[in-house]
């Protein structure tokens, strides 16, 4: 007989492998066992009968705005929101103000997290011509995911559009690095092609090349650097046919709303959804969900960048690229799901087990023994509506406003820390720096 701090009990565990009736066992911020016996006793029992029980889901690309864009998001709302769509980590991205390039200003993120975010975090290093000398070093501060890199669509120093830069940057890391992959050189011959008022242009200027031109030339680099590289938010079917060569260097991640939207959502939705890089028609829907159901795709992240409303409104291309999407990105995946386009499986494998094996996290991504007691706990039977008065990143604004999904996170455990709990937040800030190998 053993006694635990908590016990889950009558659940639906789901790992990357498969799927199997059981109950999890906690003692502090780990889990102590799994598949209990009749005589072991908890201080708390938590019923999940018709509930499941998911490795903690760790959207591995977000932007949370703080420190400098505070009007539009924090480290504080941005979390709120995680925690609150059944998100228990994050790795968060460089382009703030002041951009996090300096062991000074990462370290300055990571002060303001510790204990304020309600949900792990790790945040990156931003890779530049500037501090390329100092990455080796940074690229392994506490808390780092890894360095991060913009070929395209930036603004400032962030920006390392040649090759001569990234191929310096690769040779002074040992980590794999992430990049926003888009042409800058391309970009800006076909500024042209944006139309005044019509954000269905946005895709005709950053086009399908655009993206193809980029990830050919960053594979070839990372080859020749003898280097890892994760290539963020595919949005071309061509890049997933391409990247399915080179997966000895290349590891992949897609979004849900390049797996969601498709051309028709500008007529809808207008500036509300573009993004860098765009929403595509659905021949490249198609593409990248077969790159999901073929194990191109290595990790899902939400690329929640939020705006303002009134910054989404102005007319574009006057309007600014990004949307929010760590709150739904749970519900609006368990609905593919419901209608049969994925498994929980590779949801699980997508969102825990792959961010896990890719970027070396200690302790997170799996239910196993030894491991965070990270859970995502979700009602695959539960029929919601999203709604903005739902969302709890400072916007207050998502595209899916109005749609309703079947498949819903319920609970939201960190660390053994019930922090949210059947739409309730019931556990206050106590996020920690995410630890890697």
């Amino acid at each position: 007989m053993t006694h635990y701090d908590k016990i889950y009990k009558n659940g639906t565990l789901v790992n990357h492998d498969g799927v199997s009736k059981g109950d999890i066992g906690v003692i502090g911020e780990r889990i102590a066992n799994i598949g209990l016996n009749e005589n072991d006793s908890a201080d708390e029992v938590i019923d999940c009968t018709g509930l499941h029980i998911l490795p903690g889901v760790i959207d591995s690309q977000v932007h949370f705005r703080e420190p400098g864009l505070e009007h539009k998001e924090d480290l504080l709302t941005g979390s709120l929101s995680a925690v609150m769509g059944g998100v228990t980590a994050v790795f968060e991205m460089p382009n703030t103000n002041p951009l996090t390039t300096s062991k000074e200003a990462f370290e300055d993120k990571i002060r303001r997290a510790k204990n304020r975010m309600h949900c792990d975090f790790a945040f990156y290093i931003g890779g530049t011509h500037e501090n390329v000398d100092q990455l080796a070093e940074l690229e392994r501060l506490e808390g780092c995911a890894g360095v991060k890199v913009f070929m395209g669509s930036s603004t400032g120093s962030l920006l390392v559009a040649d090759d001569d830069g990234v191929g310096k940057i690769l040779n002074a890391i040992s980590r794999r690095a992430a990049f926003h992959s888009e042409d800058e050189y391309r970009l800006e011959e076909r500024k042209n092609l944006r139309v005044e008022n019509d954000p269905s242009s946005h895709p005709v200027w950053r086009d399908v090349d655009c993206a193809l031109i980029c990830t050919k030339r960053l594979v070839d680099l990372a080859t020749k650097a003898n280097k890892k590289i994760h290539v963020l938010h595919i949005s071309t079917k061509e890049e997933i046919e391409f990247l399915a060569k080179h997966k000895d260097v290349a590891s992949v991640e897609v979004t849900p709303h390049h797996l969601t939207l498709d051309e028709t959502a500008y007529q809808r939705f207008g500036t509300l959804v573009q993004m860098n890089p765009p929403v595509r028609d659905k021949n490249h829907r198609s593409g990248i969900w077969a790159g999901v159901k073929n194990g191109v795709v290595d990790v899902l992240g939400s690329d929640h960048a939020p705006h303002t409303l009134e910054e989404k409104q102005k007319p574009y291309p006057a309007s600014p690229s990004g949307m929010t999407g760590v709150q739904t990105l749970v519900p609006i995946m368990l609905n593919h799901i419901n209608n049969g386009e994925m498994s929980l499986e590779r949801f699980v494998d997508l969102t825990s087990h792959g961010p896990n094996r890719l970027f070396g996290i200690v302790n997170k991504g799996r239910l196993a023994t030894g491991y965070d007691a990270d859970f995502t706990i979700v009602d695959m039977k539960k029929e919601e509506t999203i709604k903005n008065s739902w969302i709890n990143s400072r916007t207050g604004w998502t595209p899916y406003d109005g749609v309703k999904v079947k498949g819903w996170p319920v609970g939201t455990i960190i660390r053994g820390n019930k922090v949210m709990w059947q739409g309730e937040l019931v556990t206050q800030s106590s996020g920690q720096p995410i630890r890697f190998l």
